[in-house]
């Protein structure tokens, strides 16, 4: 009998598609196709790999998009993210305990706190976390004594006694503890972490103070690792110094200042005694800003613990024999809110120990800090306040609107031209400085301005000189970062200037054209930017929670992604640690106060992580022949439990094709193209790649993956390619 060729399936085809960059011959040599969002390429002529949505993925620098890291509040106490938990089951509960409750087992001596209760027959158990010792299996657990504090507001009967008072409450019986014969899938296992992480969460308090953290810097000192944060007091008249600790947010006292002259005879050192008469007090820094201690004409500024007695004008010596005049009384140091800092970590010495904090916020001025004291630094150019600093050929330089002043050689504390300071005059407003990396003869210093981008050449007073590089071109505030090239964020989207052997040493290009719409409703929003080395990152953010992620390898772009915090990010800090990791630090513009550690955690400080990219259309090279799915096969790589959403277009999303019909599908953010077709859920489970299997309906030219995750409890995870499964079926017809 002849063969029903009319019934007869066409054969199935595979046909692998790979997101992010598309490389050409080889990752180190060849080609490369931009990934990542694109606006604005017309759909024919726009690489499969690339997006046309983005949010809370990142372009990885090996291919793919990463679902993003989170952030988590930080303080100095332990890490949300690095708890623990551990499984107590029991044959029955005595009493129900509830989360937050504290435990403890009289058999083995151990304690916990209770991050999740289990009631489910047959598996009565508890999630513990901050455990100290070992559960047994077979001694009673019990509340550790709680405390009633009585008041009017708590009444109590008890007679004869005054109010308030606390008494210790009765232990309960929680039950006990038997072999445990619950099972973990590593999706509970995920869970139950997070949850151990709301425990340690609830510890790490905000920094003291009202309105938003105003700066946050990451310095080491002695050896170990400390985050400063300024924030306004509770009645928001000054600005204090808040310092990490292992107890939570220390307070820095400012101390005070006091002006001196004719200093000579030795020269006066940190740690001195100040003695006149009977007042006293211990010399935290000395400041000299003019003269020489041999030529008797010393003169500058200490700053000096509070005294009994204040000092007053006249005559005074140190404990290194040094004898002086004071100006006159010391002045407590006071910081004026309403300013946003700003800092360069410089060192002008030779060893580490003397590397320190420098810093400005245009309304305070310029100052050093080096972890316990707060130095600030006069220029002569008062009462105008800094709004740049930054160290480069061991010069401070600082900026004054149009005016860029700078220090003489490793002195940040003298300016006169006889040091070797001086100031130049930029015609425009300075928005950032940068020293330039890869300079070729001559040290350089980026400058932008408003609309022109230039650069000072030269070592020191004798040789810097302003050359203009680019008007019409500059940078918005705080943009400027060092990744390979210096980046910064422009009216026109990412600049990146680069050295090179033509004239000028520097040649410019801008990254970002094809997100130009993106770019033209985020200029005037910019709050801070940031680098990730080991991601290959320049990181851009904005007052509205939006980042824009720039991905590098090899010095080569790889494309844009966009992120959304919830807590926008107003100041950032990105640094090594003393363990040589790298780290970041940010302060919302938010007034909640919280500092946060950044790519730290599976969530966003606990709450809901939501991401999600959509693919371009993909037309799988022939784009006038019809295709019938049948399923994709999507490429997760990780180490940990993943889960994904996948959903598709068919046919550019047109209403003449048959999409899937849609369902509910929870997310905080809800562009139209989710309702385009059925979402189904898809879990994964491995720690390497593997692939997720998700069957596919109809019959279109082109398809366009749509992929989505979103809980407070999954790690980062990459989706690196999809392989479709299909048959041709025949060639589009004309209209």
């Amino acid at each position: 009998m002849p063969r029903d060729v009319a019934n007869q399936l066409p054969p199935i085809k595979d046909s692998t598609t790979y997101f992010g960059p598309k490389f050409g011959s080889g990752f180190q040599s060849g080609s490369i196709s931009v990934g990542g969002l694109d606006l604005l390429t017309p759909p024919l002529s726009l690489h499969p790999g690339a997006c046309r949505d983005i949010l809370n993925f990142e372009v990885a620098r090996n291919g793919g998009y990463a679902r993003i890291g989170g952030y988590e509040r930080y303080n100095g106490l332990p890490a949300p993210s690095s708890a623990a938990f551990v499984i107590v089951q029991v044959d029955t509960y005595v009493t129900v305990p509830s989360v937050g409750d504290q435990v403890s087992q009289a058999s083995s001596g151990a304690t916990g706190t209770i991050a999740f209760v289990s009631n489910a027959p047959g598996a009565y158990y508890m999630v513990l976390t901050k455990t100290a010792g070992a559960f047994d299996i077979s001694g009673v657990v019990t509340k550790i004594n709680a405390t009633y504090t009585i008041t009017a507001a708590n009444p109590l009967t008890v007679t004869s006694v005054n109010s308030p008072f606390t008494v210790p409450q009765a232990a309960s019986t929680i039950g006990t503890a038997i072999t445990m014969t619950v099972q973990l899938t590593s999706q509970l296992n995920a869970q139950y972490l997070a949850a151990a992480a709301d425990i340690y969460r609830a510890d790490i308090s905000p920094v003291p103070g009202s309105g938003p953290v105003l700066g946050v810097a990451h310095m080491i000192f002695g050896g170990r690792d400390f985050v400063y944060a300024f924030r306004a007091n509770a009645l928001g008249t000054a600005v204090a110094i808040w310092q990490s600790s292992a107890a939570g947010w220390v307070n820095i006292p400012l101390y005070n200042t006091i002006a001196f002259t004719a200093a000579g005879t030795a020269a006066p050192q940190d740690g001195d005694t100040l003695t006149q008469g009977g007042s006293t007090a211990t010399i935290k820094r000395v400041m000299i800003t003019d003269g020489t201690i041999a030529g008797n004409s010393a003169v500058g500024t200490f700053v000096v613990t509070t005294p009994g007695v204040s000092f007053a004008a006249g005559a005074a010596t140190t404990s290194s024999g040094t004898t002086l005049t004071l100006s006159g009384a010391q002045t407590p140091i006071v910081l004026q809110p309403g300013g946003k800092y700003q800092f360069s970590k410089y060192n002008f010495s030779g060893q580490l120990i003397t590397r320190r904090l420098y810093g400005c916020d245009g309304v305070n001025l310029g100052f050093e800090f080096d972890g316990t004291t707060y130095a600030p630094i006069t220029t002569g150019a008062e009462p105008l306040v800094p709004s740049h600093i930054w160290g480069h050929q061991q010069h401070l330089f600082l900026s004054y609107q149009s005016s860029l002043t700078f220090s003489g050689p490793g002195t940040p504390f003298r300016y006169s031209a006889v040091d070797g300071g001086g100031e130049i005059a930029t015609g425009d407003t300075i928005t950032d400085l940068l020293t330039l990396p890869g300079q070729q003869s001559t040290a350089a210093l980026g400058v932008w301005m408003l609309s022109t981008t230039a650069i000072v050449y030269g070592t020191g007073l004798a040789d810097f000189a302003l050359k203009v590089y680019n008007f019409g071109t500059g940078s918005n505030a705080g943009s400027a970062q060092n990744l390979y090239d210096s980046f910064v964020f422009a009216d026109i989207g990412v600049v990146g200037l680069q050295t090179s052997l033509n004239y000028g040493n520097f040649t410019s290009q801008t990254l970002t054209k094809n997100i130009q719409p993106f770019i033209d409703l985020q200029s005037t929003k910019i709050t801070t930017s940031s680098v990730q080395r080991s991601k290959g990152q320049y990181r851009v953010f904005f007052r509205d929670g939006y980042g824009l992620w720039l991905t590098f390898a090899n010095q080569s772009y790889l494309g844009a992604a966009l992120v959304q915090f919830p807590n926008p990010v107003g100041c950032i800090d990105d640094d090594t640690n003393s363990a040589g990791a790298e780290v970041g630090y940010f302060g919302a513009t938010d007034s909640l106060g919280y500092v946060y550690q950044i790519d730290s955690g599976p969530s966003f400080d606990g709450g809901t992580l939501t991401a999600y990219f959509v693919g371009a259309f993909d037309y799988l090279k022939t784009p006038r022949w019809l295709k019938r799915f049948y399923r994709a096969s999507i490429e997760i790589e990780g180490s940990t439990y993943a889960a994904i959403g996948f959903n598709y277009a068919l046919g550019d999303n047109s209403p003449l094709i048959g999409q899937p019909t849609s369902n509910t599908y929870a997310s905080s953010f809800s562009p139209a193209l989710w309702d385009a077709a059925t979402w189904d859920n898809f879990y994964w489970d491995g720690t390497t790649t593997t692939p997720t299997y998700a069957d596919m309906t109809g019959t279109a030219n082109d398809v366009q993956p749509r992929l989505s995750s979103g809980t407070n409890y999954i790690q980062p995870f990459t989706i690196s390619s999809i392989i479709y499964e299909y048959s041709v079926r025949r060639r589009l017809r004309g209209m």
